[in-house]
């Protein structure tokens, strides 16, 4: 029973950032990860359209006997995760609750500025969570689109990336943010280039950890915890489309190799 695999989805390469946090926290614990690279980016979509990914992505994780999911997709957490947990009996988590969590703690002049896709902002799922957390918080968003691709495309640290974050940010340091969420799951990929644009008296939060930390508690509170740590975990890697960019990108950020990802037709499910 523990040693069934935690299942982990984005809408790209950007999930990797979570999956990095939980194979820290969580070392025993066998892996499958999906990245819908075909369709990627999720943030201009609909409602309705991102909730039909979300389930076909969830339905093919469930193929795979998983005990557990993450969406690591800030999109996909902030207009599915509801009706997940509703038409699902299995634990589902997203990435909002803890860095809505993470921010409210960190911030000291309680202005946080919150970026991430069009989808992200416009559902206001950080300022409803980090408003139950504290009302007197001042929440400054802003949509940033071209992140997803800029990261899809392997430029994070690049000329287009600073100049691109430049654009974005300045407002939001203009209006006294001293907390910054990282609102997408690709956005910790650009973290040097945006942390060089805001400067170091403005924290960076990035929920992947603390939704890592989430997870084993879930696990621990309902005994799925694997703790056999004398076979290898294994790790295996879903793609919907162009698994060899996928792997040169998520190789150099995960600092390991990452072999034999296979091509999933997700519209079946």
């Amino acid at each position: 029973m523990n040693d069934r695999p935690i299942g982990v989805f984005d809408s790209g390469l950007g999930g990797l950032t979570v999956l990095k946090e939980i194979m820290k926290i969580l070392p025993n614990e066998n892996i499958v990860y999906f990245g819908d690279t075909a369709r990627v980016p999720y943030g201009a979509r609909s409602k309705e359209t991102i909730i039909k990914y979300t389930f076909q992505a969830i339905n093919f994780l469930m193929s795979k006997n998983v005990k557990a999911i993450v969406i690591a997709c800030n999109t996909a957490t902030a207009r599915s995760l509801k009706e997940a947990n509703e038409k699902y009996d299995i634990p589902i988590i997203g990435v909002i609750e803890a860095g809505a969590r993470t921010a409210a703690y960190s911030t000291k002049n309680k202005i946080v500025g919150v970026i991430g896709t069009e989808g992200t902002i416009r559902s206001k799922a950080y300022n409803v969570e980090i408003g139950k957390i504290d009302k007197e918080i001042k929440i400054i968003d802003k949509a940033c689109p071209l992140f997803v691709p800029i990261v899809e495309e392997g430029w994070s640290n690049t000329e287009i990336a600073s100049l691109t974050a430049q654009k974005y940010l300045g407002e939001l340091i203009e209006q006294g943010i001293d907390s910054l969420v990282l609102g997408c799951t690709h956005y910790p990929l650009l973290k040097r280039t945006v942390g060089e644009i805001v400067g170091e008296n403005i924290k960076l939060v990035n929920p992947a950890k603390e939704t890592a930390k989430d997870l084993k508690k879930i696990l621990e509170n309902k005994e799925l915890i694997r703790l056999d740590d004398s076979i290898k975990p294994s790790y295996e890697y879903y793609v919907s489309d162009i698994p060899e960019k996928f792997a040169s990108i998520g190789e150099e950020f995960l600092k390991k190799e990452i072999q034999d990802i296979k091509n999933v037709e997700i519209q079946k499910y």
